[in-house]
């Protein structure tokens, strides 16, 4: 790619004239400044976003730090790309640009780690980014805490942080939860079991206490023994049945707070000689692309995954733009009634 230095050259300008057509083109006069942007855009010119932060004092580039998490080797955000998608473009709307930083935890893969917080912020300042949007794998919301202390602009997703310049964006974990389970109870269940994400995850405890609102609604106790922790995998759904089905009273349907856990919990049923949803009905949550795919169909509460990364987009902006912080974004989610929740109960 052509550099700064020979635009100047062929345009008969100095560096500082180039340098200015594209961070303050007010300053340059038209002739001049028609000329190196049609020579710019000959050669695929395009500014060095770093150099054109230090000269602006303003930084149209925006981190995305992903937790890989080094102790789950193989963990995978369910809806990523669905995400990315919806940050992108509301991010590219206005003139803004994203750069991905994940890390695995091992500081050594990327000189700093969310076990150091501090270094990764300084991190990012040397890169001269305007702000973080944070995705966390589950295992390191302290560390993002400590992002939203530093004061540099940041938006966590599922992480319900705090800071001068800090929000989060989620879901209605909770609301989604109980009225998965509403249905459940609507279709003549009342031994209804849950299989939760890992404990002390703010959106697997808030799909827990949802579930447990629901019942109560309903005038049923939860039992402790409907309750069994899983880690969001699909494997963890599978030995949740498991474990469920070996119950003296088993229940008759089950809502697992993923859908890749209840294609895991689908899957464990099977395996058990059971129909899904005759003998067992199976709710999940996300809608993620496969719970429209497997047979039966998974009922699902689908969550506004595009929508995740407009929001922190649009929040990020504006605390970038207006140096405070803006208040946490709750997006709906929404059950989507399938074909995995059918059974009835006399």
């Amino acid at each position: 790619m052509a550099t700064g230095r020979e635009i100047a050259q062929l345009c008969g300008v100095s560096v500082a004239t180039v340098s200015r057509v594209f961070n303050q083109p007010e300053t340059v006069n038209e002739d001049t400044r028609e000329r190196v942007l049609r020579v710019a855009k000959e050669l695929d010119y395009r500014p060095n976003e770093s150099a054109r932060a230090l000269s602006t004092k303003q930084s149209t580039m925006i981190g995305l730090v992903w937790d890989t998490d080094h102790r789950r080797p193989g963990w995978r955000h369910p809806y990523l790309q669905d995400l990315l998608i919806g940050l992108k473009s509301a991010l590219s709307a206005h003139g803004y640009h994203l750069l991905m930083l994940a890390t695995s935890g091992d500081a050594r893969e990327v000189g700093a780690s969310l076990a150091d917080p501090v270094g990764y912020v300084n991190m990012t300042r040397r890169h001269h980014l305007g702000g973080l949007v944070l995705i966390d794998s589950g295992s390191d919301a302290e560390a993002f805490e400590s992002f939203a202390q530093s004061g540099f602009p940041c938006v966590a997703l599922d992480v319900a942080v705090d800071g001068p310049r800090a929000t989060y964006v989620t879901s209605d974990n909770s609301g989604g939860a109980r009225e998965a389970v509403a249905h459940l109870l609507g279709l003549g269940h009342s031994r209804i079991a849950t299989i939760t994400g890992p404990p002390g995850n703010q959106p697997s405890d808030a799909r827990l206490s949802g579930y447990r609102a629901a019942l109560r609604d309903a005038g049923v106790e939860p039992r402790a023994d409907y309750v069994v922790a899983g880690d969001f995998y699909r494997a963890s759904g599978t030995a949740a049945v498991q474990r469920l089905l070996a119950l003296d009273e088993p229940p008759t349907a089950v809502f697992a707070s993923s859908d890749e856990m209840a294609v895991g919990a689908l899957l464990a049923a099977r395996a058990a000689g059971l129909r899904v949803p005759r003998d067992l009905a199976l709710v999940g949550f996300d809608d993620i692309e496969i719970a429209s795919v497997v047979d039966p169909a998974l009922t699902t509460v689908a969550q506004d995954k595009p929508g995740f990364g407009v929001a922190a987009a649009k929040a990020i902006m504006a605390m970038i733009t207006g140096g405070g912080r803006e208040e946490p974004v709750v997006l709906p989610a929404k059950l989507v009634v399938r074909d995995s929740c059918g059974a009835r109960q006399g």
